[in-house]
């Protein structure tokens, strides 16, 4: 009887334990962050978090400034954040096309942290199709505004703004007065002068969840769990 339950024991709570990991790519980790599961990584959930914070008036940057706040930003208990990378990939630089390269529209999102957050995980497209046509359906109006999307399962990012973000990869060929950026305005990926002032969105490497929430299944489970004991106290009665 002993063994049968324990047995019952430990398919519930691996019962549980299966049940309650996220499934989601998004998942709020709570006061302030967002943990994107593709990327192994974890986003603020304020996009514009410099301004909000009364670090800079409106959150805008050059690039050695926006490097210096997300290196020294002390978070959540977190102080190894950074801006999100880029990795350049074919010849040196940019290769821009309209499709699938790491420069450009709708740009391999693999290559960009970022990239891959806003069109793979957002869904928000690029201003222009691969075949170089305009896209009318996922950026429409007259003006280029190509943030239509902010949250994914169930997740909102907040203050995501329709301009420029830093990357905190430099470009390779000009490292000291280019890096790399993603327009948020249009949704290209491709290098930006150092020196004009762009949106910053701070990101870390891993998750920072430590204590799974209770969820309404875990309770239940746990209820379970005491049921099951009473029932053994009974029985060791008998």
């Amino acid at each position: 009887m002993k063994y049968k339950l324990t047995a019952m024991l430990s398919t519930v709570v691996l019962a549980l334990g299966f049940s309650t990991i996220a499934s989601a790519t998004l998942n709020d980790r709570g006061s302030g962050m967002i943990y994107d599961s593709d990327q192994d990584i974890t986003w603020l959930a304020d996009a514009n978090y410099a301004k909000t914070s009364g670090h800079d008036a409106d959150g805008i940057m050059n690039w050695g400034a926006a490097t210096a706040w997300a290196d020294g930003l002390n978070f959540g208990g977190y102080d190894d954040w950074r801006l999100p990378t880029v990795t350049d990939t074919g010849t040196s630089g940019c290769n821009n096309t309209n499709s699938g390269t790491d420069c450009g529209y709708n740009v391999d999102t693999t290559t960009g942290e970022l990239a891959y957050l806003f069109h793979s995980i957002l869904g928000n497209e690029s201003w222009l199709n691969p075949d170089g046509s305009r896209n009318t359906t996922g950026c429409p109006g007259t003006n280029p505004m190509c943030v239509q999307s902010i949250s994914a399962d169930g997740v909102n990012v907040l203050n995501l703004q329709s301009f420029i973000y830093w990357s905190g990869t430099e470009y390779a060929p000009d490292p000291n007065n280019r890096a790399w950026i993603l327009r948020t305005d249009v949704g290209s990926q491709h290098a930006g002068l150092k020196g004009h002032e762009f949106c910053a969105w701070a990101v870390r490497s891993g998750d920072v969840a430590v204590v799974p929430e209770l969820t309404t299944v875990s309770l239940f489970g746990l209820g379970l769990l005491g049921v099951l004991g009473r029932v053994a106290t009974k029985r060791r009665r008998c």
